[in-house]
């Protein structure tokens, strides 16, 4: 099972932020992690990926625990973060170089792992320059490009959308749908658009617990469509 959460919750003083959630992630699928603003999905992704101690219950990847081997766990995951980390002074081949070297690959395998990135990701025109002078659309496909770099069997990715025009929206879109074929991809969002044009599978959260948890078809189906869903789960 490629991601398994159970009983999962993340508590600051007495206030639950995520309590209690029970999902689990196989090979293959697109899910989106849907909720408002505050809902607590980034919280629930930082748990996944270990940069959150959880406060009750487990995480694991490929059945190791997420708090268990650090460096086990980050092999298997690529992550792109909501405010996409990047180092803006860096060169586009320069950066991806670095996370190269951060995964331990050679000189010869990451030269030929950056030109297969770039490529995928559509960055052959900005490859030569500054992140800090790419648009911010650009700038999400490079935070794409790193998550993909050791070429992991999960994505999880935080707004990866957030803050980008419609085209750009649309161009990230088809770049995860790109990505689906061999690998398991959790993203979060609040745009019901979003995650309609596609998930297979939606885990729908609301004031940290876990509202819903069913294939986009169901959500669709819902009497009123999935804005009534949404709604209605979300009161």
């Amino acid at each position: 099972m490629p991601i398994q959460v159970l009983n999962l919750g993340k508590k600051y003083g007495q206030q639950w932020a995520v309590e209690g959630l029970n999902f689990q992630a196989q090979p293959g699928e697109i899910i989106g992690f849907l909720g408002p603003n505050g809902a607590g999905k980034s919280t629930t992704l930082k748990m996944l990926v270990g940069l959150l101690n959880p406060s009750i219950g487990t995480a694991s990847i490929h059945g190791i625990e997420v708090q268990s081997d650090a460096i086990a766990l980050k092999k298997q995951i690529g992550y792109l973060a909501e405010n996409n980390p990047v180092y803006q002074d860096m060169y586009v081949k320069e950066f991806l170089a670095f996370i190269g070297n951060l995964h331990g690959f050679s000189a010869e395998n990451c030269a030929r792992r950056i030109a297969e990135v770039i490529e995928l990701v559509g960055l052959s025109r900005e490859q030569s320059k500054k992140i800090g002078e790419l648009s911010k659309g650009y700038q999400q496909r490079v935070g794409i490009a790193q998550a993909i770099f050791h070429n992991p069997d999960i994505l999880i990715l935080d707004e990866p959308t957030s803050g980008l025009d419609p085209n750009q929206m649309e161009e990230i879109r088809h770049l995860i749908l790109s990505l689906k074929s061999n690998k398991t991809i959790l993203f979060s969002s609040h745009l019901l658009s979003e995650v309609e044009s596609i998930c297979d599978r939606i885990l729908l959260i609301n004031k940290g617990t876990l509202r819903a948890d069913c294939s986009m078809q169901e959500a669709k189906s819902y009497p009123g469509g999935l804005p009534a869903f949404f709604q209605d789960k979300t009161k």
